[in-house]
């Protein structure tokens, strides 16, 4: 048996807002904007460079009661995790563009880590696995 997580849906206030920060903040690639008449929302897939697996959904709020999970959608909590090839590029450029960074970097056993904080306020590590680590591992695999 083979099985996948292939998008993680995320809850944004708006569509192009939301695009646009992805893709020129976090140099994001949009995979997919289709608008689906039948539910009058749009299917928008966003993911990092070189992503082959997991990518995310973002998902317009569509109803009253789900406005009050833009940017909150975890308590607080790091929410997701941005691994990179190389983590002080990637936080120079992001800094650059002016995203904001919550937890300066540090060096951990595991390797190398930030949070920064995406438009709406969720928090994501930006992370650097150190060689051999197991995730890291199944990444190259």
């Amino acid at each position: 048996m083979k099985q996948a997580i292939i998008h993680i849906a995320l809850v944004v206030r708006d569509y192009d807002e939301a695009i646009a920060f992805y893709t020129e903040k976090l140099n994001f690639s949009l995979i997919e904007d289709t608008y689906q008449p039948e539910q009058d929302k749009r299917w928008v897939v966003v993911a990092p460079p070189g992503v082959s697996g997991t990518t995310l959904l973002l998902a317009r709020a569509s109803k009253p009661e789900q406005e009050p999970f833009i940017g909150n959608q975890t308590g607080g909590r790091v929410f997701l995790f941005l691994h990179t090839d190389d983590f002080w590029r990637d936080y120079h450029a992001m800094r650059a563009k002016g995203v904001p960074f919550i937890r300066e970097p540090k060096e951990a056993a595991y390797g190398t880590v930030a949070v920064f904080a995406d438009l709406y306020g969720n928090l994501w590590d930006l992370l650097e696995l150190k060689d051999g680590h197991p995730i890291l591992q199944r990444l190259e695999s």
